[in-house]
C-alpha cells in the first residue's frame, strides 16, 4: 500500500463559510487523480466540515467506485459524548453518512488526559471492540493529542489498539508541548504503526518564512517546501501512512510525485530541517493547525483559526495594517463573529489538540487589529 492518504477534513468550497458548500467538481478530479496513480486511503471524521466530509466521502468514493477498491477511515468523537447510547447512534449515522457497511479502520477521536471519563465511564473502547466483532470495524485505534507518558498508559491497558494516529511534522518533533517524536518513540515501542496526521501542521510548513525557503532553495533547487515536509515523515520507521489534507489538483499532482519519487531525509538535510525550525518557531505566536474543533463547540460562532491566521501573519509581516483590510472585511461580511464577542467559556480549549489558550489569544488579535 502506498503510504500516501487523503485527509478530508479540508476540502475546496465554494463558499469559505459554509463547510456544506463543497466543489464537488475539484473533489470528484483529485479523487479521480488520486485513485488512478495508485493511491486508495481516506481518512475522514464524524466532525469533519460539520459531518459534511463524511457525506462528500460518500459521493465521490461510494457512488463512483466499487467497495473493494478504496480503505475508509473514520473516528468516533468521544469528546462529544454525554451517555453511552450516543455511540451507537453516531456510529449508525457514520455509516449512513459515508455509504458503508463497515470501516476498515476506526478509531477513538483524541484519546487524552482532558477526556478520560469519555471514554472510561461510557467505555467507548468496549464498544469499539464490539463493533470489531460485529465484523463493522476491521481494525480499531486511537487519534491521540498527549503526552507519551498519557499514551504509554493507554496503550498498556488497551492491548486492543492496533495503531495509534499522531501529529507529526519536522516543527513539532522536538517542540515541548507537542513532543511528537516521543509519542512516536512510545508507538514503536508498543510496536504499533504509525499514521501520520498534520505533516504540514496545517499549512505552516507551506508558508514558510522566506528565509527558511531560501535555505531549502539553496540546498537543492529542485525540491519544493512541501517535499521537505512530507519527506521527513516518510523517512521516519513504523510509518504505515501519512495524511494531508488536499485542496486542489496542483496539491494532488506534487503530493503524488514526492512520495512516488521518495528520497529519505539524510543528515545534512536533518540539520537544515533543525535551522528551519529555529526560524519558524521565531515567527508563529500562535500554533494553530486549523483544525476547526473550536468553531464547531463555539456558542458565539467565532471563526477562531481565521482570526488566528490573520494575526499570525500579522506578525510575521511585521508591516503595520498590512492585514487589517483583511480583518475588518471579514469582520464585516462574514457569517461569523468578532473575536471581541468571546464569553470566556472556554469550551473551545477542551476539544483544542495544541491546548492553546484560545480566549486569552482573541484578546490579543482584538488588541493588535481593533487599535
Amino acid at each position: 500500500m502506498k503510504k500516501l492518504g487523503f485527509g478530508l477534513m479540508r476540502l475546496p468550497l465554494i463558499n469559505d463559510n459554509d463547510p456544506s458548500s463543497i466543489d464537488f467538481d475539484k473533489v470528484f478530479e483529485m479523487v479521480d487523480i488520486f485513485m488512478k496513480n495508485g493511491f486508495n486511503y481516506f481518512d475522514t471524521a464524524h466532525t469533519y466540515l460539520k459531518g459534511n466530509s463524511e457525506k462528500a466521502f460518500r459521493k465521490a468514493l461510494v457512488d463512483r467506485y466499487p467497495r473493494d477498491s478504496y480503505i475508509i477511515a473514520d473516528k468516533l468523537p468521544i469528546f462529544n459524548l454525554t451517555n453511552s447510547s450516543q455511540m451507537q447512534d453516531i456510529f449508525d449515522e457514520q455509516l449512513e453518512r459515508c455509504g458503508v457497511d463497515y470501516f476498515d479502520y476506526y478509531m477513538l477521536h483524541n484519546v487524552s488526559t482532558k477526556h478520560m471519563k469519555k471514554f472510561t465511564d461510557i467505555d467507548s473502547f468496549g464498544f469499539v471492540r464490539k463493533k470489531k466483532r460485529e465484523g463493522k470495524v476491521k481494525h480499531i485505534g486511537i487519534s491521540c493529542h498527549d503526552s507519551p507518558e498519557f499514551l504509554d498508559r493507554i496503550l498498556n491497558e488497551h492491548p486492543e489498539i492496533e495503531f495509534v494516529q499522531l501529529q507529526i511534522n519536522y516543527l513539532d518533533w522536538t517542540d515541548n508541548n507537542i513532543r511528537a517524536r516521543d509519542c512516536y518513540e512510545v508507538a514503536c515501542k508498543h510496536d504499533l504503526p504509525v499514521i501520520i496526521m498534520e505533516p504540514l501542521k496545517g499549512g505552516t510548513l507551506v508558508d514558510v518564512p522566506s528565509t527558511v525557503k531560501d535555505m531549502f532553495n539553496n540546498y537543492d533547487e529542485h525540491d519544493s517546501v512541501v517535499s521537505w515536509a512530507i519527506r521527513f515523515n516518510l523517512s521516519l520507521d513504523n510509518v504505515f501512512m501519512m495524511l494531508s489534507g488536499m485542496k486542489s489538483v496542483e496539491d494532488i499532482n506534487e503530493n503524488i510525485s514526492i512520495v512516488d519519487n521518495f528520497k529519505p531525509i539524510d543528515e545534512v538535510e536533518k540539520s537544515i530541517l533543525n535551522k528551519a525550525v529555529d526560524i519558524i518557531n521565531d515567527t508563529i505566536e500562535i500554533k494553530c493547525t486549523s483544525c476547526n474543533y473550536c468553531i464547531d463547540v463555539c456558542p458565539q460562532n467565532i471563526n477562531i483559526p481565521k482570526y488566528f491566521d490573520l494575526y499570525n501573519k500579522q506578525k510575521l509581516l511585521n508591516h503595520e495594517n498590512s492585514y487589517s483590510m483583511y480583518y475588518n472585511n471579514y469582520v464585516s461580511y462574514s457569517n461569523h463573529a468578532s473575536p471581541d464577542k468571546c464569553i470566556k467559556c472556554k469550551q473551545c480549549m477542551e476539544v483544542c489538540p495544541q491546548n492553546i489558550n484560545i480566549p486569552n489569544n482573541l484578546e490579543k488579535v482584538v488588541k493588535t487589529f481593533d487599535n
